[in-house]
Order: C-alpha cells, then sequence, then structure tokens
C-alpha cells in the first residue's frame, strides 16, 4: 500500500493495520510515515472514535429545523385520502390543507411526501395530439398574401397597455401596430382597417362597403383579399370581427391551442421588439409609447437586416428587390414548411437530380445538378457573385427551371 489515504476509508480496517505495526515493535510515527497518512487523523479522531464506540461514519442527513414533522406526513395522507379525487394536483392539495386550517407545506412537500407513501393522484388526462391544420390552396407565397397577427402588453402603460401588430409572413414585414386599452373586436377592426390603408389594399369599393352597415357579404366564390392567421382569442373569434374580416373578403386561419409555434412569425416579431428595445416596458404614457411604436416599426421594415429572408430589410423583402440587395446570400430561405410548402408551385429542391423538367416548348429534359446554378447567376442582373461553397450549400442554393430562373429551396439549409 502506497500513496495517501483517501478522504472516506475504512477507519477500522486501517487502526487495526497500526496496531499490529506497534505491535510489531514500530512507532506510530513510523507507521504513519510509511503509510502518508496524518499522525493526528490516527490519533486525536479515529482513536478518539473508536474509545466512544463511533467509529463507523453517521447516516448522511441530519434533521434540519425546517423538515416536516411526522403529524404533518400523516396530515398529508389524510387529505390525500379525503380530497385526492376532488383536487387531482398536489398544488390544490397543498392548498387545501392550509384553506381547512389543518397544515401547511408547500406543493412541492406534497408531492414528495406523497411518492415516499407510493400515492399517486388521478390528474388531468393529457390532450391528444392535434394535427396541424393546412392553409388553403388559394394561398401563394408572396407578399400581402399571408398575415399574422396577435397582441403585446406592457404594463407599466396601464392606460393602454394592449399593443397589436400584423406582420407579413413571407416579407417579414410589420404591416401596421395599434394600441389600445381594450382588447375587443373594435380594436381587430382599427388595426386590419389600418393594415389595408398602409399597403393601399383599401379600395372605393371595400371602404364603402366597411361604411354601408347595410352592406352585404361578398360572394362564396370569390377568391379572398389575403388569409389573417391568429390564435384562439376571444378577439380573434368575436362575431364582430368574423363579419369585419368577411366584409374585407379576409379569410381567418386558427392556430391550435397552446401551440405559439402556429403564429412564429408574430411571436418573434414581438419577442425581437422587446429584447432589442427594453425601455418599451418603462413607458407609462399611451401617446409616448404609440408613437416610439410606429419610430421602431419604421426602422424595423426600413433598416434592420432580417435573418430568415436573407439579411436584407423587410421593405426589400416586400418589394421584391431581396435578390438585388448585395447583402442578399443564395441561402435565402423564406420559403414555408410543411405543410404549408403547397403554397409555393416549385420542386423540391431535395429531387433527384434525373427527374425529368418538362417544358411547354419542348419535350422533357434532364437538368445537370453541378451546373444549374450558375447560369442563374449569369443571368441576374446587380447580383453579386459569390464563391463556389461546399457541395452540400451548393446542393441547397436551389433548382433552375427550363426558363433559367433560380428558385430557392423549400427547406431550411441544414449543416453539414
Amino acid at each position: 500500500m502506497s500513496g495517501p489515504f483517501p478522504a472516506r476509508v475504512d477507519g477500522a480496517a486501517v487502526l487495526g493495520l497500526v496496531d499490529d505495526a506497534v505491535s510489531a515493535g514500530w512507532t506510530l510515527g513510523r507507521v504513519c510515515g510509511v503509510l502518508e497518512i496524518d499522525r493526528s487523523r490516527v490519533v486525536w479522531r479515529w482513536n478518539r472514535r473508536r474509545a466512544a464506540g463511533r467509529l463507523d461514519d453517521s447516516a448522511p442527513g441530519g434533521s434540519p429545523i425546517h423538515g416536516i414533522l411526522d403529524w404533518e406526513q400523516d396530515e398529508i395522507v389524510a387529505l390525500f385520502d379525503q380530497w385526492g379525487d376532488t383536487d387531482r394536483s398536489h398544488r390544490k392539495l397543498a392548498h387545501r390543507g392550509s384553506y381547512e386550517h389543518r397544515v401547511w407545506v408547500s406543493p412541492s412537500t406534497v408531492d414528495r411526501v406523497l411518492q415516499r407513501h407510493g400515492l399517486a393522484l388521478k390528474g388531468e388526462p393529457r390532450p391528444a395530439p392535434r394535427p396541424k391544420a393546412p392553409w388553403p390552396q388559394w394561398c401563394q407565397w408572396r407578399p400581402n398574401q399571408l398575415w399574422c397577427w396577435d397582441a403585446s402588453q406592457f404594463s407599466r402603460c396601464t392606460a393602454a397597455k394592449h399593443a397589436y401588430a400584423i406582420v407579413d409572413v413571407v416579407s417579414r414585414k410589420w404591416i401596421a401596430v395599434h394600441l389600445t386599452s381594450a382588447p375587443d373586436s373594435v380594436a381587430a377592426r382599427i388595426l386590419f382597417t389600418r393594415a389595408l390603408q398602409n399597403e393601399r389594399l383599401l379600395t372605393k369599393e371595400l371602404a364603402a362597403r366597411l361604411g354601408d352597415p347595410r352592406a352585404a357579404l361578398p360572394d362564396d366564390d370569390q377568391v379572398p383579399l389575403l388569409l389573417a392567421i391568429s390564435d384562439n382569442g376571444t378577439e380573434m373569434h368575436a362575431n364582430d370581427t368574423r363579419k369585419f374580416m368577411a366584409l374585407c373578403s379576409i379569410a381567418q386561419h386558427f392556430g391550435r391551442p397552446s401551440t405559439p409555434t402556429d403564429q412564429a412569425w408574430i411571436e418573434s416579431l414581438w419577442g425581437h421588439t422587446k429584447h432589442e428595445h427594453p425601455h418599451l416596458n418603462d413607458i407609462d404614457e399611451p401617446e409616448v409609447l404609440r408613437a416610439e411604436l410606429e419610430r421602431i416599426r419604421t426602422h424595423y421594415n426600413e433598416v434592420r437586416l432580417h435573418e430568415a429572408i436573407g439579411y436584407v430589410t423587410p421593405n426589400d423583402e416586400h418589394q421584391g428587390q431581396g435578390e438585388m440587395t448585395p447583402t442578399a446570400t443564395l441561402t435565402n430561405n423564406h420559403p414555408p414548411t410543411t405543410p404549408q410548402s403547397d403554397l409555393k408551385n416549385t420542386p423540391n429542391s431535395r429531387e433527384k437530380s434525373d427527374t425529368p423538367q418538362h417544358d411547354a416548348s419542348g419535350p422533357a429534359r434532364r437538368v445537370d445538378r453541378s451546373r444549374r446554378v450558375r447560369p442563374a447567376l449569369r443571368r441576374g442582373a446587380g447580383r453579386v457573385r459569390p464563391h463556389r461553397g461546399p457541395r452540400c450549400v451548393r446542393r441547397l442554393c436551389g433548382r433552375v427551371d427550363p426558363q433559367g430562373t433560380l428558385r430557392r429551396p423549400r427547406d431550411r439549409q441544414k449543416p453539414c
């Protein structure tokens, strides 16, 4: 045996070894030197503990002053037997104990005590997962076709703390913003009226229809103007909101309950706005907050570069100038994901290279996979020619149709 002893060691075995060496004529100091063990550890700790009969280590833990008492455990079990079928939650059961003036413990304590006694609450069954509803077939992947809207709160501005916004799903342009004191259908009508005016979609015919309280609804066979995507808020499902949307020829699409990712575009907008401009949460004057939101909306659309549309501004992408901007890259990935990928009538970029490409003016032909990007770069006026990157990047850059136009990929670029 060589080397220092670890912190945890069998004291009885070490003391037996030391006693055998001392009885054979060794001194205690020599024994400790050979064993490389501290002499005080043998003399003052293990010998005294052996004399007191406490050589073995004590059980870990102890008795904390805030530990639960036996009668409290009995009351928790009694509460489970009496109210378990009614409350069905350890949180409600903890509050039930204080409500009945029987025991005052935290919900986590109730949960641990029930687990220690092998008891389990029934709880509420988890709802079955709902499939994501696809977008209508008439939708096209272009600006002013898919709008996503939702509200956010600024708690310091108590006079008008509800802010509504609309973002274009395709171009990520912040269309309109409205600050109100009540989240109702009136706020929804004002928001969409302002958005239609900003995008010059409020025609004279539509304005006259909205101004006439007895106006008839458009024909059901008419293709809607656009699709409004939202969650299942009360102002979204209100009858007045439905009637207003029908008068404007705007179709509504509601996401799944408790699934904010179905409205990821507007959630991302509000998240970035509050993160990049934290002073908004400190404004308590409605007029100041309204003016600041409009200023930030202008900066968001005209100055801020957006990653999801290829590091161009939303205004550039909204006006169709995103690909002509020098900062645009080949990996612009703003096509929709499944199941909304049907909106874009382009072939899948992951299809095999030998898939026949049909042309209206001639027979089917095959596209050379290695050369389908470079012709589009030569034809694009004003486009910066990038260097030839890794093969995995070139594979995701897009596909050239028979007319020589570069089509963007459908899926996001995945790491190599």
